[in-house]
């Protein structure tokens, strides 16, 4: 089970790392897809086949089915570069930097909802035309991709959740100071009290709360997380991203009747895969015996020794799931077509 000792108050510094351990050297691609009021920074691995359709939208692996990649509050894109490469043979993978987050501006109207959220993600689905996608989410990234998956079941052909932040009637202790970035003026309040923390300190702070094992982390993976980090510190909106992004999340939480996560986590129609750790300090791994509940037909994967971001900790693991799920999608629409 997950921890519950009294958290450091350092650890409420940023509640997913903004980058991942990285297969350093592996190449990829970046590009950003501006919609009205909304510019979005979108990453892939290299090399996939680029051409256009007949609306002059990319057309970028066409042979193989869409996926999208969706980070967690305080992280971004780089965290699924681990996992990407070894789904990119199956699926036609991009990650995407939301509003506010990794290199993506914020959003105009400075809405960091988890609705806003899910509709940034539908907006460049319906913009790049790549639905149907297989659609990957962690942490806030899985609330808003459960979203997706209810409100718009045509947009979503598998769903894949990695410690979803769906709501919890008794909270873990690990997970209170992230309740309290949504407090007004707690995160830049935290931000002057840390201001000569170096963003090494900073980074190990995180890791610490988000992996099973933060000595699962290479040293260049540290490093690039560190730099990122630094990166980050020096956007003059990042305090500002972090506290309404939370606040946003805390709000999702308190949702009632249709628009609670719960209920429309009841109403997801795409098969779904639960990944849940068992050292997760976020999220508790309680959590996912309900979850696998409100997902009607879901599969579920629990992993002992993971923490909040198995997909970065357990990429293998984690990318062997995400295979059998699809795997299981193709004989499924086998035996509805021989049943026709």
């Amino acid at each position: 089970m997950s921890s519950t000792e009294s958290p450091d108050t350092a650890t409420a510094a940023l509640p997913v790392p903004p980058a991942g351990p990285g297969r350093h050297g592996a190449a990829e691609t970046v590009h950003t897809v501006t919609l009205p009021g909304l510019t979005l920074t979108v990453r892939a691995p290299a090399g996939r086949p680029a051409t256009r359709d007949g609306d002059g939208h990319a057309g970028a692996g066409r042979d193989r089915e869409p996926a999208l990649y969706v980070h967690g509050l305080g992280g971004s894109s780089q965290n699924w570069s681990d996992l990407m490469p070894l789904l990119a043979d199956r699926v036609d993978g991009e990650a995407v930097d939301l509003p506010g987050f990794g290199h993506s501006p914020p959003p105009h109207d400075g809405n960091y909802s988890v609705s806003a959220q899910a509709r940034a993600v539908i907006r460049y689905l319906d913009a790049a035309g790549r639905g149907p996608v297989h659609l990957i989410g962690n942490s806030m990234g899985g609330a808003a991709s459960t979203r997706v998956a209810a409100v718009r079941p045509d947009l979503v052909r598998t769903l894949t959740l990695i410690s979803p932040a769906l709501p919890e009637l008794r909270p873990q202790l690990t997970a209170v100071p992230t309740a309290l970035l949504a407090v007004p003026g707690i995160a830049g309040l935290f931000g002057r009290l840390t201001h000569d923390w170096t963003p090494e300190r900073r980074t190990r702070e995180v890791l610490a709360l988000c992996y099973g094992d933060p000595g699962r982390v290479s040293p260049e993976g540290f490093n690039a997380a560190a730099d990122e980090y630094a990166r980050r510190l020096e956007l003059p909106y990042f305090w500002e991203v972090m506290e309404r992004s939370a606040r946003g999340l805390v709000n999702a939480y308190t949702l009632g009747g249709q628009h609670n996560l719960w209920r429309q986590a009841e109403r997801v129609l795409a098969p779904t895969l639960l990944v849940y750790g068992g050292r997760d300090r976020l999220v508790s791994f309680r959590m996912a015996r309900r979850a696998a509940a409100a997902f009607r037909g879901s599969r579920l994967l629990t992993l002992p020794e993971a923490g909040h971001v198995a997909m970065m900790e357990y990429p293998e693991t984690v990318a062997r799931a995400v295979r059998e799920l699809l795997d299981s999608e193709v004989t499924d629409v086998t035996a509805d077509a021989g049943r026709s």
